[in-house]
């Protein structure tokens, strides 16, 4: 294979990768078929994502795993620096990084919306896709949070935790899903200030302190994370 071949091969890939999530953003996986997203990367072949990726599936997989390592390994790095200094020193610290890592995952923002859906819709395939990776980041956070959160019993400060998760996936997502919307105005998702108030929002849901007397949160809850 000549260079030039080779080059333009993986700018098609590259294409197809692009357009697949978009696709799958706006519509989820089951909304979307192979020549659709052919005909939306301009593709004449419609065999083109079975060409390039072998199946629909192991183009969904490349999909999550790609976005999913960008992402542990910015936590990664940036907890290996403030580890070095001796930090994170603060709750609000490590919000930060866990909420701007997700932030710009590629040239279009919908990675989030993306995994977001993937993962209410097809969960166990998202969860064996990942298959316990690309996670190291996001759990070092979650330890360092429990660290810094104050004194709470363990199960309540895992709820917390469950709580902080699913906002993050959540809010992620409706962003991104209000900064593609072109039809109107989104204030909000707009504004270089709302991921600094949302990660202000998280820490304080984090720091709150204890209902008085404060209710043990149920068994279920005590030993997820």
């Amino acid at each position: 294979m000549t260079r030039t071949a080779g080059t333009n091969r993986n700018e098609a890939a590259e294409n197809l990768k692009r357009v697949a999530r978009r696709l799958f953003a706006e519509r989820g996986v089951d909304g979307v078929t192979v020549r659709q997203i052919a005909e939306a990367s301009g593709q004449k072949n419609h065999a083109a994502v079975g060409y390039h990726f072998g199946s629909k599936d192991a183009l969904i997989r490349e999909l999550v795993i790609h976005g999913a390592r960008v992402i542990d390994e910015r936590r990664n790095a940036w907890l290996d620096r403030q580890e070095a200094q001796g930090g994170p020193r603060t709750v609000r610290e490590v919000v930060d990084v866990l909420v701007q890592a997700s932030v710009d995952i590629g040239e279009d923002e919908n990675y989030n919306r993306f995994i977001v859906m993937l993962g209410m819709t097809h969960r166990q395939f998202f969860m064996e896709t990942l298959a316990g990776q690309w996670n190291s980041g996001y759990q070092r956070c979650l330890d360092h949070l429990r660290r810094l959160m104050p004194p709470l019993p363990p199960a309540m400060k895992n709820q917390r935790l469950l709580f902080l998760g699913a906002a993050l996936g959540a809010v992620m997502a409706a962003r991104e899903t209000g900064l593609a919307d072109t039809s109107r105005s989104h204030p909000t998702w707009g504004s270089p200030h709302t991921l600094s108030h949302f990660a202000h929002a998280m820490t304080a849901m984090l720091e709150a302190p204890p209902e008085d007397p404060p209710e043990e949160p149920p068994e279920a809850a005590r030993g997820d994370s």
